[in-house]
């Protein structure tokens, strides 16, 4: 289970939270047409290693966080608010 540091709670277990997308990738225009907002909302690379990702605390405060996490580990190397901007870690190269 994660443990989420919340900005404004606390650190808190996994189940308060719910996921809310991709941090990294701006929402599609208004203007977009239906193929291209599903192409760039569902059609995504699904890599691995860190992550920048959206997650909203339900189970407490109801605010939306900005989440660095790594998709293999699920260790978790930043944590703030929306607007704060939050560094991705390189990654290390593989032997």
């Amino acid at each position: 289970m994660l443990r989420i540091e919340c900005p404004w709670c606390g650190v808190r277990d996994e189940i308060e939270f719910r996921y809310r997308g991709d941090a990294s990738v701006r929402p599609p225009d208004r203007d977009a047409s239906l193929a291209e907002s599903c192409i760039q909302t569902y059609l995504r690379e699904n890599r691995r290693g860190w992550h920048l990702e959206w997650w909203l605390h339900v189970g407490g405060c109801r605010r939306l966080l900005k989440i660095v996490r790594h998709t293999d580990t699920h260790e978790i190397s930043a944590v703030g608010h929306p607007q704060e901007p939050l560094a991705v870690p390189m990654e290390a190269p593989t032997p």
